[in-house]
């Protein structure tokens, strides 16, 4: 991945943490879709079940029946479009890629439901492997470390290790802002975030309206725009290949202005 790119945020949900994100039907997801790709996204991803502390895990059928008619609606309409499914349930991820998904997007690194590596290297399609202990709804049990990114960072390396062992040949790297992580880690996670170069991976940052960014302003997630495109400039200068997003526009215009920095005198890559 040559330069950096947009993962725009389509979530089939009725209670996903961020109101403007929820579509409550294919058609609406399809529309959300459309105007995503307009606006620069390289990637969409399709999710059916919220991961926030205060959700209710549904079950993989419930969440098939939300996000196959839209990715199967999503690449008639739009055959070129790069689409990954947000699940860690291997019926649904098997499901998503039979209707047209190209990438694997599991929160939860295979822990949940560890049949979804055996299906992801089937498949032969790339997997975003992402750091969180425990659930969802158990997560924020388990904020204790002896040393954070180090702790994450052997993670990774154990993951990657049992993915490479299972057939999968291209990880993504997700550190998991949010996920078993205080505010206060999430901050100290982003400060480090060029540690995880270490790998030689694509590393994934999203930190997009999370309570890391509107808890610290007392605001609400809606209000949150502007800490969010301060954070990805953050992150994209720390080495993020990809921004997933629920905004894409000013995410993609945060990538063209972080480039601009590097094009060196009387050179412009985007005008």
């Amino acid at each position: 991945m040559e330069e950096p790119v947009v993962m725009g945020i389509i979530n089939v949900t009725p209670d996903s943490f961020y109101s403007g994100s929820r579509k409550s039907s294919a058609e609406q997801a399809i529309d959300a879709a459309g105007k995503m790709l307009e606006d620069g996204a390289f990637i969409l991803d399709i999710g059916g079940q919220s991961t926030a502390p205060a959700s209710s895990m549904i079950t993989a059928e419930e969440e098939m029946d939300r996000v196959v008619p839209v990715i199967e609606g999503i690449k008639k309409n739009f055959p070129q479009a790069i689409l990954s499914i947000d699940s860690f349930y291997a019926a649904v991820v098997g499901a998503a890629l039979h209707a047209g998904a190209d990438i694997v997007n599991d929160i939860s690194g295979g822990q949940i439901d560890p049949e979804i590596l055996a299906v992801t290297a089937r498949e032969k399609v790339p997997y975003i492997l992402m750091h969180m202990r425990g659930t969802p709804q158990t997560m924020q049990q388990f904020t204790q470390y002896d040393n954070l990114v180090g702790d994450i960072l052997r993670y990774f390396q154990e993951k990657m290790d049992i993915c490479r062992n299972a057939g999968i040949q291209d990880v993504i790297l997700d550190p998991g802002f949010g996920f078993s992580k205080t505010r206060e880690q999430n901050f100290e996670l982003m400060d480090k975030l060029e540690a995880f170069k270490v790998f030689n991976r694509p590393v994934l940052v999203g930190i997009s309206r999370k309570s890391m960014l509107y808890k610290t302003l007392n605001i609400t997630p809606e209000e949150s725009l502007n800490a969010t495109t301060v954070m990805n400039t953050v992150a994209l200068l720390k080495g993020a290949a990809i921004l997933r997003v629920h905004d894409v526009k000013p995410a993609v215009e945060c990538i063209k202005m972080v480039r601009q920095l590097s094009a060196g005198p009387g050179k412009n890559y985007y005008f």
